[in-house]
């Protein structure tokens, strides 16, 4: 498995897991201790997922930007998004290239 698809893995197993905690404690019929450990659980297995989502962004910020190393950013458009693009607001006549 590759490295890529084995941190996803591991990021959506680790989002299944505290989605469960989440689930126990709202439930609130735990005991004291029992809560206590589930939410130090949950709080580790929180900033793991917030790692793996700011490495993503890292990665994706690195794959977005220009030929002089300067960041592309735009604002998101839903509809830009469903034709296949993002909207950075200058138009693309007959653009081929990714970069």
């Amino acid at each position: 498995m590759k490295k890529t698809e084995a941190q996803s893995k591991n990021f959506e197993a680790g989002l299944a897991a505290l989605e469960k905690i989440v689930r126990e404690l709202e439930r609130g019929d735990l005991p004291l201790e029992e809560s206590l450990r589930l939410f130090e659980e949950g709080v580790k297995l929180s900033r793991q997922c917030q790692e793996r989502l700011n490495q993503a962004e890292r990665r994706i910020e690195l794959l977005l930007k220009d030929g002089e190393g300067r960041p592309v950013l735009g604002d998101f458009d839903e509809e830009a998004e469903l034709r296949g693009g993002l909207d950075t607001g200058e138009e693309t006549e007959n653009d081929e290239s990714v970069f």
